[in-house]
């Protein structure tokens, strides 16, 4: 017999997504990442207006990055 004690086994690894509350249904799941990504569409936008050159650069600089992409 050995000295080495057992380890217990690691906890199994929940598929809900950090953050998200027990018992939430896939419907609800849902419903609210499709509110987090509006309100994140939203601020890119308000984001867009206040800063002009910068959203401008940004732009300028996805198209070059799309135009050298190699599919």
């Amino acid at each position: 017999m050995s000295d080495v004690p057992e380890l217990p086994d690691p906890p199994e690894p929940s598929d809900r997504a950090y953050g998200a509350p027990e018992g939430e249904t896939e419907p609800e799941r849902r419903r609210r990442r499709a509110r987090f990504l509006r309100e994140l569409a939203e601020a890119r936008a308000l984001r867009d207006r206040v800063q002009p050159r910068r959203a401008k650069t940004a732009r300028l600089r996805h198209a070059m990055r799309m135009r050298t992409f190699r599919w």
